[in-house]
């Protein structure tokens, strides 16, 4: 039976593969841009709808979810995955620009995912596909709001999947590393900056402009495999794609892990004793 997908920031890169691939498998989908024009060169499909949506707006990301309902009679699958981030040190990126960032990565998100819950919660069934990065696990040197946002999409959908478990609602965090999409082109704001960061922001901008073209992901790879996940039955909470994603990811949690020992001396230290006193350093 065909399910019902809405995805958000279908006009371009990720999202447009995942459209793609979608309609390849025969499933219902509504497609959404900020500019549904962008979304012409998909033709006319008696298996889609598009719609307009800007993710920051609740009236528009309801309308979406409505679309789906009212052209297809439910909504199986949300993919949030609309989002961009930009490049520059965190004291010269300006506060409207980590607003702009966050507001569309994060909570662009949170506004989507609870438009989508009542009517899932109703059918007790669905699933929820959150765009999250390599970024979301470790802090990307240059974007700090992009990280921000997306160590808040991690954290928001974990407390999200112990309660959708509740309604037999999934929830998926997928973690792309570098994939040949615009979004280290087009879609990026570059600001090396200042020379004292140059070692770690100049860097970084550097690396993406050489990046951009060659990265390892292929995105249409990308989209049959959350497909895959979609269609199993035990879905991950968490899916890295791409091998750059696998090899920075391990390589950060055993950091983490090396320094939670080291230093676990002092962190048990501040316990209470077991008879009550306090433990001394």
């Amino acid at each position: 039976m065909a399910r019902t997908w809405l995805v958000t920031g279908g006009s371009r890169g990720f999202g447009r593969a995942l459209c793609a691939a979608i309609l390849e498998a025969g499933d219902n989908l509504v497609a959404t841009a900020r500019d549904p024009i962008q979304l012409a060169s998909f033709g006319r499909h008696d298996t889609l709808a598009t719609a307009p949506l800007d993710v920051t707006n609740e009236a528009e990301a309801r309308a979406a979810v409505a679309t789906a309902i009212e052209r297809f009679g439910a909504l199986d699958v949300l993919v949030n995955n609309a989002g961009y981030g930009d490049i520059g040190s965190v004291e010269d990126t300006t506060l409207a620009s980590f607003r702009r960032q966050i507001e569309t990565n994060l909570f662009g998100t949170i506004i989507m995912t609870k438009a989508a819950i009542p009517h899932m919660r109703a059918r007790r069934s669905g699933h929820i596909i959150q765009f999250s990065s390599v970024g979301g696990r470790l802090g990307a040197p240059g974007r700090a709001p992009y990280s921000a946002a997306k160590w808040g999409v991690e954290g928001f959908s974990e407390v999200l999947a112990g309660e959708m478990k509740l309604i037999g609602v999934h929830v998926t965090i997928v973690e792309p590393g570098g994939f040949r999409t615009d979004f280290a082109g087009a879609s990026t704001t570059i600001n090396a900056g200042r020379s004292e960061y140059d070692a770690v922001v100049g860097e970084a901008a550097r690396m993406q402009q050489a990046y951009d073209g060659s990265q390892p992901g292929d995105p249409r790879r990308g989209a049959k495999a959350i497909l895959e996940v979609v269609g199993s039955g035990n879905p991950p909470l968490r899916l890295p794609l791409g091998s750059d994603a696998i090899v920075a990811i391990e390589s950060g949690d055993r950091t983490r892990l090396e320094e939670l020992d080291r230093w676990r001396w002092l962190s048990v230290s501040t316990d209470f004793d077991k008879d009550g006193g306090t433990r001394m350093l």
